[in-house]
């Protein structure tokens, strides 16, 4: 996610602000979802960070799942970004299901990197390639036992976004996910598919939009609606509110989330 100064115009296809360095590189504006958000801004300058607290609730058919979540992300050069995140889950039981619901957890730390390759302001495009690590971790009340680490997650992606001017913002994200469980010598797989559309309004950082999430595995395929805002309240902080419409309620229902999002000053 990024945070953007007042006098970025979404409804203008120049990039550079009036008093703005002109050495500094291109950047163009995109909205960027809230759920599923970047390792850093689509054409990161040096010195950018951006800290985030997310909180949300799940309602499955079984037990209900509490989410939080947090991450510091940052931009050491100009085009690169990185972040550091930890992502927990509590579970609660639902009402009268007789199933168990999964231990509490820390359920990794998570690695990533983020690399803006194209960056057109002609075009009002952007393109990046990144890689997310994850080192899945055991449920807290197994944290006596040798099996801390109990797998990995391998995730590179790839994201293409475009400022079609009048503040409207398209973006996809994709790549796949390889999980490798140390208890199961089959790496599995699945692809995600993220299509995202935005309008932001003028002369300033809020948007409303939609992110439509999809997941292919074998012979299964899940997808959940996120309509979702932001809203600016002040320079460097805003909130982003994210609800989730599952579109096969196999096993999920309808379900909130919540981003604090933080930007110090370079």
């Amino acid at each position: 996610m990024g945070v953007y100064s007042q006098n970025e115009n979404s409804n203008s296809i120049n990039t550079k602000h009036n008093n703005e360095d002109d050495s500094l590189p291109t950047k163009i504006l995109h909205a960027e979802p809230l759920y599923i958000d970047l390792i850093r801004d689509l054409g990161a300058r040096k010195g950018e960070k951006e800290w985030n607290i997310g909180m949300g609730l799940t309602d499955n058919n079984d037990y209900d799942e509490y989410v939080a979540l947090i991450e510091y992300e940052w931009a050491p050069i100009d085009r690169l970004g990185f972040e550091v995140e930890l992502p927990f889950s509590l579970y609660y039981p639902a009402n009268g299901a007789n199933m168990a619901a999964p231990g509490n957890k820390l359920n990794s730390f998570k690695l990533a990197t983020q690399y803006s390759f194209f960056v057109s302001e002609k075009l009002q495009t952007s393109m990046a390639i990144g890689y997310i690590h994850e080192f899945e971790l055991t449920e807290f009340k197994n944290y006596d036992s040798s099996k801390f680490v109990t797998g990995n997650i391998y995730n590179p992606f790839f994201i293409a976004a475009k400022n079609w001017g009048k503040g409207i913002h398209t973006l996809l994200y994709t790549g796949p996910q390889f999980f490798h469980h140390f208890n199961n010598p089959e790496i599995e797989m699945e692809w995600e598919i993220n299509s995202n559309f935005h309008y932001m309004i003028p002369e300033t950082r809020n948007f409303v939009g939609i992110e439509f999430n999809k997941k292919l595995a074998e012979n299964d395929f899940d997808m959940t609606i996120r309509p979702q805002m932001r809203v600016s309240f002040a320079e460097n902080l805003m909130i982003g509110i994210v609800t989730g419409i599952p579109v096969n309620r196999e096993k999920e229902r309808f379900s909130t989330f919540l981003r604090l999002i933080y930007e110090p000053g370079n």
